[in-house]
C-alpha cells in the first residue's frame, strides 16, 4: 500500500521553508500530494496557476531524487477533506516555533476527531529557515528589498517581476 501524504498551505509564494518541509516530506511516502488552499475571501499575489507551477518547478526535483511522486493541486474545503480525496493517511506539518507548536496541535487534534485515519507528522523548521514566512517574503519584495536567502531563485525572479508591474 503506497504511503501518501497531504501537505497543504497557501505557497503565496514558496518559500525556503516550504522547499525544507517538502524536503523532510519526500523520504516519507510514496507520493506527496502539495495542496494549494483556495479561498474566495482572499487575495494572493500570486494567481493559483502560477503557484501551482513554482510547486511544480522547485519541488519537482526533490521529490524525483527521492524517488516520491510528486503532485501539486489545489483544494477548496476542509484540507483534511482534501487529504481524504487523494487518498493520504498522512497530514504534514511544518513548525517553526512553539506558538506554531500550539496551533498546530489544536488543529491536528480537531482534524483527528474528524478523520482518524489521517495522521498528523509535524515536521520541525531547520534553523536557517525558522524565521521565514510567505507574508514577511511579500512585505520585503513589495518594498524593493532583497528576498534571494529566502525563497528559490526562480521564486525571487518571480517576485520582482511581479512588483515591477
Amino acid at each position: 500500500m503506497p504511503r501518501i501524504a497531504f501537505y497543504p498551505g497557501s505557497f503565496d509564494p514558496i518559500t525556503n521553508g516550504h522547499l525544507d518541509v517538502v524536503r523532510h516530506s519526500v523520504s516519507l511516502c510514496d507520493r506527496l500530494v502539495v495542496a494549494i488552499g483556495v479561498h474566495p475571501g482572499k487575495k494572493p499575489l500570486f494567481s493559483t496557476e502560477e503557484r501551482l507551477q513554482m510547486l511544480h518547478d522547485v519541488c519537482g526535483p526533490l521529490a524525483a531524487k527521492a524517488g516520491c511522486v510528486l503532485e501539486a493541486v489545489t483544494f477548496d474545503d476542509l484540507s483534511v477533506t482534501a487529504a481524504r480525496k487523494h487518498g493520504a493517511t498522512i497530514m504534514i506539518r511544518g513548525l517553526r516555533d512553539g506558538s506554531d507548536l500550539d496551533y498546530e496541535m489544536q488543529l491536528a487534534g480537531m482534524n483527528e476527531a474528524m478523520a482518524p485515519e489521517v495522521h498528523t507528522v509535524f515536521l520541525p523548521a531547520s534553523p536557517m529557515v525558522r524565521p521565514i514566512t510567505a507574508t514577511l517574503v511579500r512585505q520585503i519584495a513589495g518594498m524593493g528589498g532583497d528576498v534571494s536567502a529566502f525563497v528559490p531563485p526562480q521564486v525571487a525572479a518571480q517576485l520582482k517581476a511581479k512588483f515591477a508591474a
